[in-house]
């Protein structure tokens, strides 16, 4: 397959997708969970009277007027309520339990989690940070690891195209959750941080792949073929491999997607978008970078 060939629409497509995925998140921002902003996630269930979710919200907000704005969601799969409501205290958390408790005497709590603001904005920077630096050392690993590869491209190159391609691997879904986020109320969370550091991961093993692959024909070609050449000769001796492996994990995916808990919905979602944009940029995005830098530093 002539990849490198068509290396202007592949590229473009990714241009395309990343400037769309930034614009939407600069429109819609991010609808951001308890863990950024602060509040209360109560996760319990009610057995025997088994209440739909009109009749529980209607107790909360007229027995329990106090607790504030709620937002109430039912998990089909564990018949699980799973109920969003304003940072709350211990004292708080045992008089909910007590006055929920008369109403539905089969109540059983499974969790209740109180972030206070001021915890939810350290957790916010901290999730940037980590990002930040994610992308930073696995950029700086890259340049360290391909030292070695000097002709006819420099190793700290490898590195700035591997930065190139893994945000373009987090941000096309960071834009889809943007989206969700204003249209169905989606929310980011903690979960939403580790989904973008998983899909560095597979994103980046990928694209070590092939690089090495590169540098290994670069060695045994010794110069006798064009650059160009040995990058689409090396994207087509590893396409079969990362392809393969990274179905494997979409296929988990997919099943977490359609059968998992409601709570790990748009967690799985995330992964399933970035692991897939991240098939797209170690095939049809970082090698053929490479050569257009190389052109471009050669005029």
């Amino acid at each position: 397959m002539n990849i490198i060939g068509k290396k202007t629409l592949f590229l473009s497509i990714a241009g395309i997708l990343v400037a769309l995925s930034i614009f939407l998140i600069f429109v819609f921002g991010f609808e951001e969970a308890i863990d950024f902003k602060g509040g209360t996630l109560w996760q319990f269930q009610i057995p025997q009277e088994n209440p739909s979710v009109e009749t529980v919200s209607q107790f909360l907000k007229s027995d329990i007027k106090e607790i504030g704005e709620t937002v109430i969601n039912y998990d089909l799969t564990h018949d699980t309520f799973l109920v969003r409501l304003r940072t709350t205290t211990e004292d708080e958390h045992q008089k909910l339990q007590t006055v929920i408790k008369t109403k539905f005497p089969s109540f059983e709590e499974l969790s209740f989690q109180s972030i206070g603001p001021s915890i939810g904005a350290n957790l916010r920077k901290n999730a940037v940070k980590a990002i930040i630096f994610a992308i930073i050392f696995v950029s700086l690993y890259i340049s360290f690891a391909f030292r070695k590869v000097s002709r006819p491209i420099t190793s700290w190159k490898y590195g700035v195209v591997t930065m190139i391609s893994l945000l373009h691997d987090i941000v096309i879904p960071a834009g889809l959750i943007a989206v969700l986020g204003h249209y169905l109320g989606v929310e980011i969370d903690s979960n939403f941080i580790v989904a973008l550091l998983v899909i560095m991961g597979f994103s980046v093993h990928d694209t070590i792949v092939v690089f090495d692959r590169i540098r290994e024909n670069l060695s045994l070609d010794r110069g006798k073929t064009e650059f160009g050449t040995v990058i689409n000769n090396s994207i087509n001796q590893t396409m079969a491999r990362s392809i393969n492996t990274s179905l494997t994990l979409i296929i988990v995916l997919l099943a977490m997607f359609f059968l998992g808990p409601i709570n790990l919905k748009y967690f799985t979602l995330t992964l399933l978008v970035g692991v897939s944009m991240g098939v797209y940029s170690s095939i049809f995005v970082a090698s053929p970078l490479l050569l257009v830098w190389h052109n471009l530093t050669r005029k």
